[in-house]
């Protein structure tokens, strides 16, 4: 009996060392177990971190002139790989070759005309955002000679210009038609598909008028030493106080992508109005990356940079200065802007 009693405390304590053991082992485990939850929550947080942070590259289109000048500083950043985003740039000749991209998909933003912007708006029932305007006016009247000073001079004169059925047109047709002159009895304007064709009639003429843009006006001006610039229409647009602004260029997003990825729309943002900033504060360097990205040669663009109003306008304000200006051209051309001022969700404002 004794014997039996002694085996049951043998084993009664070798059950409670046991036991000892194992919650002292299921302690540290615990401990570890913690630790290591503590460890897997960080780096399920950090993997969440990783996972929040979009590394989307975003495809944007550009054209060769003012409208895309202002982006270059995002666009060497890019290529050196030390941008906040990832980004493919398209450089084209014409809004014709971004346009079907970027209703297709093949794009995600497009620097375009900024009455393109509420055409493209109201074709696609509102896939077509707007989210910036990029450059204000960058028409001038120029003029080998010495009869243009004002607009009042034009009257009775052959003007020279392209940009027939866009901005260009119908900015001119208002300036005209708001001091007086009747632009379908009073002027003729011979419309040219290109602006070199404008440059080739005035360097055989002994004199002539056109309205031209920037960088073309620098161009022509190398071209024809005796050229110059005759009227500014952005402050003749301004002297008719009207509650607008003139514009050539607006930055354009997908709906659908700006929808998708709100932060890289953000930091898009921030890195363009950054690079417009240097732009202008940096035209020599700027001029330099104009060239390298193809868009107008250095020379070109040194002297056009300062006369081509490149900023960048966001939000609340973006969209009281589109309004005004779309205001106008529906009350010149209504087909102009797509038959319709567009409504408050073509204005992507965060």
């Amino acid at each position: 009996m004794k014997k039996i009693v002694s085996i049951f405390l043998m084993l009664a304590v070798l059950m409670w060392t046991f036991a000892m053991a194992s919650c002292s082992g299921r302690k540290t485990s615990d401990e570890r177990g913690s630790d290591n939850t503590g460890n897997d929550q960080n780096e399920q947080t950090n993997d969440t971190h990783e996972d929040a942070k979009d590394t989307t590259t975003i495809r944007i289109g550009g054209l060769k002139g003012p409208t895309s000048i202002g982006f270059v500083k995002v666009m060497e950043d890019n290529a050196n790989k030390t941008s906040v985003n990832s980004y493919e740039f398209t450089i084209a000749g014409s809004a014709d070759e971004l346009t079907p991209k970027l209703m297709q998909g093949q794009l995600d933003m497009a620097a375009v005309p900024a009455n393109l912007a509420s055409v493209l708006y109201n074709n696609t029932n509102g896939a077509i955002q707007m989210i910036a305007i990029n450059t204000l006016g960058v028409l001038y009247i120029v003029e080998k000679g010495e009869t243009i000073n004002a607009m009042a001079d034009l009257k009775g004169k052959t003007i020279y210009a392209t940009g027939k059925g866009s901005t260009p047109e119908y900015t001119l047709r208002y300036i005209l038609a708001e001091n007086g002159i009747d632009p379908d009895k009073d002027v003729t304007i011979e419309w040219k598909s290109e602006p070199t064709e404008v440059v080739a009639l005035l360097a055989l003429a002994d004199s002539g008028i056109a309205m031209m843009p920037q960088p073309y006006v620098t161009i022509a001006q190398n071209t024809i030493s005796t050229l110059r610039i005759a009227v500014d229409l952005t402050k003749e647009w301004e002297n008719l106080d009207n509650g607008s602004r003139l514009l050539t260029g607006v930055m354009v997003i997908r709906e659908a992508f700006a929808k998708e990825h709100p932060s890289l729309v953000a930091s898009f943002l921030q890195e363009y109005q950054a690079s417009a900033q240097y732009v202008n504060d940096n035209v020599e360097e700027a001029a330099l990356l104009v060239e390298k990205f193809d868009i107008v040669k250095a020379a070109i663009a040194k002297k056009a940079i300062p006369h081509c109003n490149i900023t960048l306008i966001m939000g609340a304000e973006m969209k009281a200065i589109m309004q005004g200006y779309l205001q106008v051209l529906l009350d010149e051309k209504p087909a102009a802007i797509g038959g319709t001022l567009p409504s408050d969700t073509f204005y992507y404002v965060q």
